[in-house]
């Protein structure tokens, strides 16, 4: 669960800071409440994502085997079989290291009375706050089983959703590796070969060929000074992404990238929908459900879109009205938010929404590589061009030369 930063005052009107876990601002202040303490600040603690350097030799759970993990969470639950039980055998036959470790230190806090939500939420690598919270719903609830196979259905869904993604940018990421690998190699062997014949010549070199060139020169001369820049502007970049400005700007760019952000915006919003749906129907408030989903579209674009929304039903505006607010759907799918609203059925709406979009991601998947090949073949084919007038008209030149 959640920890909360907060400040107030106790029953004699002394300050008092501390930190308090909790499933949501409301329940965090009616627990202060409860204990004699007027909150007058209350924050949600971010926790701190410090280096570690075990880090870079453990492995992470994939969505593969957290799926795993919640189908047999599932059958073990619906069979009876203890929590506690359950979580020590799935310990002993898992082959993640990093799982292995978690359920270990879970079945450890579940013997010292800790409940599993909260337990899990002490491992936010492996189980994310819409994992915990929807854990939370099913103890609460008595439907620990039925949390766990909306849980495997829905991490099914973006397994899908990825491979079907990995799968249609593989071609045209192997062509540009291709295409960058031909040219260090002409750059490095071939073009210094040329570049000797046609000094011997003497003659007025025309630009291709002056450019291609300069271009080996550079590879030949300033390689080490090209893998330190290369170098460089990798941690520069990965230093600007990790930064809190850097990452949205790059969450926001990236919904603009030709025949690809419009895939990666629509497989968000279908994430959106789902997740959003999901903690609807599991009895989540809808305030605390788009707190969660906001974690859970993994953008941080969109998600100062949706804790926008957020605040705007706090304030008493309607679904629909933040949802037109925030430009991110369709009409089609405010369209469904406005029947669902109306009927009292918002989350079903919302299942149609996100069956919606995944039907556009994967019909644009399909195109992807259809679209992109003329972009590719155009590319290459500039590349070609330059080298064929570079090499070839000197030759010309001296061919008429000796003619002559």
């Amino acid at each position: 669960m959640p920890i909360y930063q907060y400040r107030g005052r106790n029953a004699q009107g002394q300050p008092v800071s501390a930190q308090l876990e909790s499933a949501n601002e409301s329940a965090a202040a009616d627990t202060l409440m409860s204990r004699g303490i007027i909150p007058l600040e209350l924050r949600e603690v971010k926790p701190r994502k410090d280096f570690n350097l075990g880090q870079l030799f453990s492995s992470k759970v994939s969505l593969e085997e957290l799926q795993i993990f919640t189908r047999q969470m599932y059958s073990l639950t619906r069979s009876g079989i203890p929590i506690l039980r359950a979580i020590a055998g799935l310990s002993e036959t898992t082959h993640s290291v990093r799982m292995k470790q978690a359920l270990d230190d879970i079945s450890t806090q579940l013997t010292s009375g800790r409940p599993l939500s909260s337990a899990m939420n002490q491992h936010q690598d492996v189980f994310d706050s819409l994992f915990v919270s929807m854990v939370h719903v099913g103890e609460n609830t008595g439907k620990l089983e039925d949390a766990f196979i909306q849980l495997s259905g829905y991490i099914e869904r973006e397994q899908e959703t990825r491979r079907r993604i990995k799968s249609a940018m593989r071609y045209p990421i192997f062509v540009l590796i291709a295409i960058a690998l031909a040219m260090v190699i002409l750059n490095i062997a071939v073009i210094p070969k040329f570049a000797d014949m046609f000094s011997r010549f003497g003659a007025e070199l025309p630009w291709a060929t002056k450019l291609l060139i300069a271009t080996s020169n550079l590879f030949v001369n300033f390689w080490p000074h090209m893998l330190v820049g290369l170098l460089g502007v990798f941690i520069g970049v990965r230093y600007w992404h990790q930064s809190e400005k850097g990452e949205k700007q790059w969450d926001k760019w990236k919904l603009h990238i030709p025949a690809v952000g419009s895939i990666i915006e629509r497989s968000t919003l279908s994430r959106y929908c789902r997740s959003f749906s999901m903690m609807l129907s599991a009895g989540v408030p809808m305030t605390q459900a788009l707190s969660l989903v906001a974690d859970a579209v993994d953008n941080a674009y969109m998600h100062d879109k949706i804790v926008n929304m957020r605040h705007g039903i706090e304030s008493g505006e309607s679904m629909l009205r933040v949802s037109n607010s925030s430009k991110l759907f369709t009409p089609l799918v405010l369209q469904m938010v406005a029947v669902g609203e109306e009927t009292g059925q918002i989350d079903q709406l919302l299942t149609d929404a996100a069956d919606f979009y995944e039907g556009e991601v994967d019909y644009d998947l399909k195109n992807l590589t259809a679209k992109l090949e003329p972009i590719l073949i155009g590319f290459v084919a500039g590349i070609v061009l330059i080298l064929a007038l570079g090499i070839y008209l000197p030759m010309w030149d001296m061919l008429n030369v000796v003619k002559g």
